[in-house]
C-alpha cells in the first residue's frame, strides 16, 4: 500500500513516515513547494505524479491564535485547499483520509462528543476545519473524516515538548484545569489512519466505512493532569520535571478560546473500522522517555563539538 501523505513537518505525516513501514506499507510525504494547499492551481498535478493507492490529507493550518488574525489563510488551507485535495482524489479515484479536530465543537457538551452532534466552533482555526470538512464531503465520496484531539509526539511543536522544556527553566507551571480531552499520541493515529486505509482499500463497496469517525486516545484528562503525568514520567527518568499549579481558562487569556470540553466518543471507530487507539497514558510514557533521550544525546554531541 503506497500512501501518498499531504504535509511533511506536521506531527501525523511524521508519524506515517515512521510507522507505515512496521505495518508493510509506504508513506511517500509530499508538501510545500511541490503542492501547497494554499494554492490549488497545482495540488491535483503533484498528487497525480506522487501516485498511490489512498492520500491521507495531514497538512493544516494549526496555528490556533494567529489563526483569528490571518483568517483566510486559515480558510485558503484548512478549507479551500481540503476541498481540492478531495477533488484530486476523486478523479484520481482513490480513498482519501481527510484530519480534523475537536475544535469543530464549542465543547459545551455534558458529555464526549459523538460524531453526529451539533457543530459550532468558537474561533478560526475550528471553523476553517469545519469547512474543509464540508469541502471533502461536497467533492468526494470515497473519504474517512478523522477528528482527533490534543496531539502530541517526539515531532514539531506539542505540550509535551513545551512542558518538557518549561520544567527545565523553573520549578512550578501554571497549567489550565478545567479544559478536558483525550490526549493522542501522532503515533497512534498513524496506525490507526493506516488500519482505516486498508478498510477503505480492501471494502471499496462498504459505505459504513466512510464518513466522519472520531479517533483520540482513550481516557480523558485534564492539562493540569496531563502536565502532571508528564512530569512524574520524566521524574522517573531523571529528566526535568515541575510542580503544576492548577489555573482556569480565564487565567490564562489567549486570542483564540478552546472549548472547555474536547473529549470525543471513539466508539463509531471501534465499531466500524475496529480501531481503538492506547490509552493516553499508556503512549505517554515512551513519548517521554524518546524525547528526554534525544536531548541528553543532544548535549553530549554539543559537549563533544
Amino acid at each position: 500500500m503506497r500512501i501518498i501523505v499531504i504535509g511533511k513537518e506536521g506531527q501525523v505525516a511524521r508519524s506515517l513516515a515512521e510507522r507505515a513501514r512496521a505495518h508493510g506499507a509506504q508513506a511517500v510525504l509530499v508538501g510545500r513547494p511541490k503542492l501547497d494547499l494554499a494554492d490549488p492551481s497545482g495540488i491535483e498535478d503533484a498528487l497525480v505524479e506522487t501516485g498511490g493507492d489512498v492520500i491521507v490529507n495531514a497538512a493544516a493550518y494549526t496555528a490556533v491564535d494567529q489563526a483569528e488574525s490571518a483568517p483566510e489563510l486559515a480558510e485558503a488551507i484548512n478549507g479551500i485547499g481540503a476541498g481540492v485535495v478531495a477533488g484530486a482524489a476523486a478523479a484520481m479515484n482513490v480513498p482519501l483520509i481527510h484530519i480534523s479536530t475537536d475544535y469543530v465543537f464549542d465543547g459545551t457538551a455534558d458529555h464526549p462528543y459523538r460524531e453526529d452532534d451539533p457543530v459550532s466552533p468558537l474561533g478560526v482555526y475550528g471553523a476553517s476545519k469545519l469547512l474543509g470538512e464540508e469541502a471533502v464531503a461536497a467533492e468526494a465520496e470515497n473519504y474517512a473524516i478523522l477528528r482527533t484531539a490534543w496531539v502530541y509526539s517526539p515531532f514539531g511543536k506539542n505540550f509535551v515538548k513545551t512542558m518538557l522544556r518549561l520544567a527545565g527553566d523553573r520549578d512550578e507551571v501554571g497549567v489550565v484545569a478545567d479544559q478536558h480531552g483525550s490526549p493522542t499520541s501522532a503515533l497512534d493515529i498513524a496506525d490507526g489512519i493506516i488500519a482505516v486505509a486498508r478498510n477503505l482499500l480492501e471494502k471499496p463497496e462498504d459505505k459504513n466505512l466512510r464518513g466522519v469517525f472520531h479517533m483520540a486516545g482513550a481516557g480523558f484528562a485534564s492539562w493540569a493532569e496531563f502536565a502532571t503525568e508528564i512530569f512524574t514520567l520524566s521524574a522517573h527518568l531523571e529528566g526535568p520535571s515541575a510542580k503544576v499549579r492548577p489555573i482556569a481558562t480565564s487565567d490564562y487569556p489567549t486570542p483564540a478560546k478552546r472549548p472547555a470540553n474536547s473529549r470525543l466518543d471513539c466508539t463509531r471507530l471501534k465499531e466500524v473500522h475496529g480501531v481503538v487507539l492506547p490509552h493516553w497514558r499508556s503512549s505517554l510514557e515512551p513519548c517521554v522517555k524518546r524525547l528526554i533521550e534525544e536531548t541528553r544525546k543532544e548535549f553530549l554531541r554539543g559537549n563533544v563539538s
